[in-house]
């Protein structure tokens, strides 16, 4: 069975440079899904069929050149599978599931500050 692998691009990168791309890497129009919104200016998400470990690698290093915010491998699916709910659930599902960074936390120690001798 084939995986998925699902991409989320940034707004200002080019859908149709990411199409030549997996075309010139050997994929034809039938192994990728470009998802795009009506403006065509916000961000849009693309899903491309693999075979195999290394060919997800070289697919994710094209997503990489056209600027990804964020990739998936999404295993035992094939790109007939790969509607736009079935994959938006997925990544919800999986992004719900990750432990995200939490900010950086600042102790505050204490300090040599007034004490007894000090009046008022």
């Amino acid at each position: 069975m084939a995986d998925i692998l699902a991409g989320i691009f940034e707004r200002n990168s080019d859908y149709k440079r990411l199409e030549m791309e997996l075309e010139s890497a050997g994929k034809q129009d039938s192994d990728y899904i470009v998802y795009l919104n009506d403006d065509h200016s916000s961000q849009y998400m693309a899903t491309v069929q693999v075979q195999s470990v290394t060919e997800a690698e070289e697919i994710g290093r094209i997503f990489s050149e056209n600027s990804v915010v964020k990739s998936y491998y999404i295993e035992n699916m094939n790109i007939r599978e790969a509607s736009y709910d079935t994959v938006k659930k997925f990544i919800n599902t999986r992004s719900k599931a990750e432990i995200h960074n939490s900010p950086d936390v600042k102790i505050k120690t204490p300090n040599d500050g007034m004490d007894s001798e000090v009046k008022f």
